[in-house]
């Protein structure tokens, strides 16, 4: 969004849109690769780009350049687009390099979303109007999140809001959409928000849904801890038929053992309401380890009610300490075990809790209570079957995700695993299917205009990778080696990835969301 007028970016009463490409010479050709435009069928051909735009696309373009890339035996597809990362640190940082995203050029990811998971901030406006000053590596739009804006309002306590604070939270919502956000995101598992009723997340995705916004959730419950894995989703298709708001499930998932299998009921239910006329999707990673916190893994939401200070006093209240132990050992069978838990960051990084456990002299439970006494670390449970995975990869309506977060090898490799594992190796799904789902499908549902896609006129988000060793190269032991294969990728016409080496050009924009005409003052 370099150029804009800083006040209109934060009004978010239009987008920087650079003009139409001139119907001359082309700054560059992209020749002879096999070209999976988005949305439609692969064919052989060319890639002409001027300026931020595509020029051209098709076979044998008599459009000359200072510039051309030979694609042959090369796939070349739309850069790719990832609803779900936690990148707000590095596409803020004051680290140029950080700000670049390796991790994501170097898949071919162009485009993500932040602020997910109900974490996303108010004041829309200033987090994108960053990018004139700290310009990043992608393009990004960013939720407002409803962890956020239950937190200012209400605070860490489990109760419902007064008329006037529910009033005030859907203010907010109606404030962070004027600024561009993108829409509304919850995480009703974690602490405040699950401290919520479904009718107030409906009063405030009802909100966002009037500002032209979506709803994107980590659920309720995507295992059994509270209301279940089918009574979560069932909340999230209510939310989206009352309020009424396009709903986006994030990372979808059945996780733990005791819903293991049960992605086809899934599947079903949503089939159901999407027939009925209710919009919704999904998006996915695709590793068999999800990630979250240790408190969030284990510990009770009873027992977070009044955030850290008071969890850390319900540790030392001796009249507690035997429901807290049950309760504690019951989620943890719930993911597996002890050895199923690796903590990926603090002092134990790298180390199963049952070996931490060993280190101690604890039961597993008393050790978790003990690392949690120190920090909250991240943490990866091995809790997913394949049958799952595969199942919900199937769906049309099932896009790529990351959700990018600490020593988790989903931020490396999300992409690349998908098409080396699940569409080269495996055939769970086509090339076609695995780039659609990986681009158009994500820029069509979420309305990002003139992205997604091979056309032209449409913004020259491109990558080139070698479909024979594009791969995730990222493991659980080594969750930080980028990904192999891709040989080009461009962000608004600004070469990124040349040869398979970063440029160092910093070509992404900020992508704010247009409210309806007359919705904002």
């Amino acid at each position: 969004m370099r150029g804009c007028a800083l006040a209109a970016l934060l009004a978010a009463t239009g987008a920087c849109v650079s003009a139409p490409p001139p119907p001359g010479g082309a700054d560059l050709v992209i020749r002879g690769g096999t070209i999976y435009p988005g949305g439609g069928e692969a064919f052989t051909g060319d890639v002409a780009i001027a300026g931020d735009r595509i020029l051209a696309v098709g076979p044998d373009l008599a459009i000359e350049a200072p510039r051309e890339i030979d694609a042959r035996g090369m796939i070349v597809a739309p850069g790719f687009v990832d609803p779900h990362t936690h990148m707000e640190a590095a596409l803020t940082s004051d680290d140029a390099q950080a700000r670049l995203v390796p991790a994501f050029l170097l898949q071919g990811v162009t485009t993500a979303f932040i602020g997910n998971d109900g974490g996303g901030p108010i004041e829309a406006g200033q987090l994108l109007a960053g990018a004139e000053t700290k310009p990043t590596g992608i393009n990004f739009a960013v939720f407002t999140g409803f962890g956020t804006i239950r937190a200012r309002v209400i605070g860490m306590d489990r109760r419902a809001p007064t008329e006037t604070e529910l009033a005030k939270e859907r203010g907010l919502v109606h404030e962070a959409m004027c600024q561009g956000a993108i829409g509304l995101s919850t995480g009703l598992f974690y602490a405040p928000q699950s401290f919520s009723k479904t009718e107030e997340v409906i009063a405030l995705a009802a909100e966002a849904g009037r500002m032209g916004g979506h709803y994107d959730t980590h659920m309720r419950d995507e295992a059994n801890y509270n209301i279940g894995l089918l009574a979560a989703v069932g909340e999230t298709l209510r939310i989206g038929r009352e309020a009424p708001i396009p709903v986006h499930i994030s990372h979808i998932k059945a996780l733990g053992v005791d819903v293991q299998g049960m992605a086809p009921q899934v599947i079903a239910a949503i089939e159901k309401v999407r027939a009925e006329g209710v919009d919704a999707t999904a998006s996915q990673y695709p590793w068999s380890a999800s990630g979250t916190s240790l408190v969030a893994s284990l510990v009770p939401l009873w027992a977070q009610d009044g955030g850290r200070k008071a969890l850390l006093a319900r540790f030392d209240d001796a009249g507690l300490a035997e429901r807290l132990h049950a309760e504690m050992a019951e989620n943890m069978r719930r993911r597996g075990g002890a050895s199923k838990l690796l903590i990926v960051e603090g002092r134990y990084r790298d180390r199963y809790l049952d070996a931490v456990a060993k280190e101690l002299g604890l039961d597993p439970v008393d050790a978790a209570i003990a690392v949690i006494r120190e920090a909250d670390p991240a943490t990866i449970s091995f809790n997913m079957s394949e049958d799952d995975i595969k199942a919900f990869m199937r769906q049309p309506w099932v896009m790529t995700d990351s959700d990018a977060s600490t020593a988790h090898p989903r931020v490396y490799g999300s992409f690349a695993r998908k098409y080396a594992k699940y569409t080269k190796d495996e055939h769970v799904l086509t090339t076609r299917e695995f780039i659609d789902r990986s681009s158009a499908t994500t820029a069509d549902w979420f309305g990002l205009a003139d992205r997604g896609h091979l056309r032209p006129g449409a913004f020259a988000d491109v990558v080139v990778f070698d479909p024979e060793t594009y791969a995730a190269r990222a493991t659980y032991q080594q969750p930080e080696l980028t990904a192999t294969g891709v040989r080009t990728v461009l962000v608004n016409g600004r070469i990124a990835v040349d040869g398979g080496k970063l440029t160092g050009a910093a070509a992404g924009r900020a992508l704010p969301h247009r409210p309806p005409e007359g919705s904002c003052p």
